[in-house]
């Protein structure tokens, strides 16, 4: 009897049948830095750095090299030292790197088992005075949904300062179905329950060679949401754990954040619940990083009496402390712009009454009224808010009751970025009439669209923050176009939008610019990013495929 597609995937996802969609050439086989290289968290003096040694060899232990130089060709080192790594902490290493100087790019590199490691780009902060930022931020990237064609073209930028990433890094789902459309089958070829299971899903998602190239160009700062354990997920449990078939959730929660800190690149929270913290670029922005899952959410609301209640949060309320004295000392101090990167929409997608999604902020208003009294009662100003979660691209002003006959004054501003590979409306007709329906029923939105996958790029002076909506034409494919779909500023001072009169000139970089010892992206080069070609020749390219 003949096997269906579905069968297929099923009882050869773990066999090298599928290996070609996803893994190394079997020439790669044998080196040890398959996961690449990355960075993240830096400050004005130090940055995390990150790799896995990979051995075809059973060892207890492997013993490393990394150098950090002010050279592409890592002659002028700064740090030269040695480490080891084992099976305890899966092979992975992170080193929190210090004594470096402020507002300086430094270039690294890892050796082991007789290789070299491709050559990172890393910065740190600015101190003092600062006049400009490039900041990208994206967020949802499936790997089973489609290919990675935002993080190339991220990859491809050299005028980015950072990349937030704000969640959903990984998903736990077997995600089958996705899979017989995409090519790319996720590893395990099943939902992710224990650490191994997570571990070896992280191992997968590293495994992709454009995710590789935007953390070897970029330092990233990056925060969970629930897909990195299970989804719709808080502390006590999550909407897709069953207990019953699928164990004690805490075991599953403790082996997800084991992986989740062994396989990233961020430093890791000493004395509190959660990932939340702050970093301060200068005088020019203050940056709050949130933990809206795991920090101290209560669970999701089942009745709107239980999600009206005043004591529910959605943060823990040692966060909302925390947060609140953030913003506080940001504005004090003379900061220009107070920024928070976090996981689910602020702004209401209902009434109070009527509310939409008791995940986001929506299921969770006494939490939001104290978010926002906090910003009120500190006098906060030029507060923006960025979002992913929601697979859509979004700018909406922030207001106690933006229903109300006569709104007080809007807060701040919230901009939301598409999903790297996760699916809005997948319909161009349906997704723009849901657009449409939706801006003449919500009075605080400037812009939504449901059907590109992107970024949003932040271009940000003291006088304006410029918000770019990046995006892809599609990623069931290498080929790919991308263009700017929407481009408003923040003047500062003032919480609102208004058109922007151009695009930032992105400026582009050739992948072999940095230099790789292994010789691991010079394939890259023929799949540099197509000419732009407008929003409009990438809706007619899609319609003629």
């Amino acid at each position: 009897m003949p096997l269906s597609r579905r069968e297929f995937l099923l009882d050869s996802a773990g066999s090298t049948l599928l290996a070609p969609l996803f893994r190394l050439p079997s020439s790669r086989r044998g080196f040890p830095f398959r996961h690449g290289v990355a960075s993240g968290d830096a400050l004005t003096d130090r940055v995390i750095l990150w790799t896995r040694i990979s051995s075809d060899h059973d060892a207890a232990s492997v013993g490393f090299r990394y150098v950090v130089a002010l050279d592409q060709d890592l002659k002028n080192r700064v740090v030269d030292a040695y480490g080891v790594t084992d099976s305890s902490r899966d092979f992975t290493v992170k080193i929190d790197v210090d004594g470096l100087q402020a507002n300086t790019t430094y270039f690294y590199a890892f050796e082991a088992l007789g290789q070299w490691s491709d050559t990172g780009r890393t910065r740190t902060l600015p101190e003092g005075s600062c006049e400009h930022l490039r900041i990208a931020f994206t967020s949802c990237s499936n790997f089973a949904q489609g290919y990675f064609n935002v993080y190339r073209d991220l990859a491809a930028r050299t005028d980015l300062d950072a990349i937030l990433h704000l969640g959903d890094y990984i998903y736990e789902y077997a995600n089958l179905e996705e899979s017989l459309t995409s090519g790319r089958v996720h590893e395990p070829a099943r939902e992710a329950i224990t650490l191994a299971d997570y571990r070896a899903r992280h191992a997968c998602y590293k495994s992709d060679r454009d995710l590789q190239q935007v953390h070897r160009q970029h330092g990233f700062y990056i925060i969970w949401d629930d897909h990195e354990v299970a989804n719709n997920a808080w502390l006590g449990g999550a909407g897709n754990h069953d207990e019953a078939t699928e164990g004690v959730w805490q075991d599953r929660l403790a082996g997800a954040v084991q992986a989740y800190f062994e396989w990233m690149p961020v430093r890791e929270p000493v004395n509190q619940q959660g990932v939340y913290r702050n970093v301060r670029f200068g005088d020019l922005l203050d940056l709050n990083m949130l933990d809206t899952r795991l920090a101290g959410r209560d669970a999701q609301a089942e009745t709107l009496e239980e999600r009206n209640r005043s004591d529910r949060t959605l943060l823990g309320h040692p966060q909302e402390q925390w947060l609140s004295e953030c913003l506080q000392a940001a504005q004090q101090q003379g900061v220009r712009w107070k920024v928070m990167g976090q996981q689910v929409m602020v702004a209401q997608l209902g009434t109070n009454d009527r509310p939409f999604n008791y995940d986001q902020w929506d299921g969770y208003p006494a939490a939001r009224q104290r978010l926002f009294d906090s910003v009120r009662a500190a006098n906060v100003e030029n507060w923006v808010v960025l979002t992913g979660d929601i697979h859509s691209s979004w700018a909406m002003t922030l207001h106690d009751d933006p229903f109300a006959d006569f709104p007080t004054p809007a807060l701040g501003v919230e901009l939301v970025t598409p999903g790297v590979t996760s699916p809005g409306i997948t319909q161009y007709a349906q997704a723009k009439l849901a657009a449409s329906s939706l801006e003449a029923l919500l009075p605080h939105l400037e812009f939504v669209d449901f059907y590109y996958r992107g970024y949003v790029l932040l271009d940000i002076t003291h006088e304006r923050m410029q918000a770019e909506w990046w995006v892809v034409d599609q990623v069931d494919n290498y080929k790919y176009r991308s263009d700017c779909l929407r481009a408003l500023q923040i003047p500062a001072g003032e919480a609102t939008f208004i058109v922007a009169p151009e695009i930032t000139a992105p400026k582009q970089q050739d992948f072999a610019d940095i230099p790789s010892f292994s010789g691991e992206f010079a394939y890259l080069r023929e799949w540099r990013r197509p000419d732009n070609q407008g929003v409009d020749g990438m809706i007619a390219a899609q319609a003629s495929r």
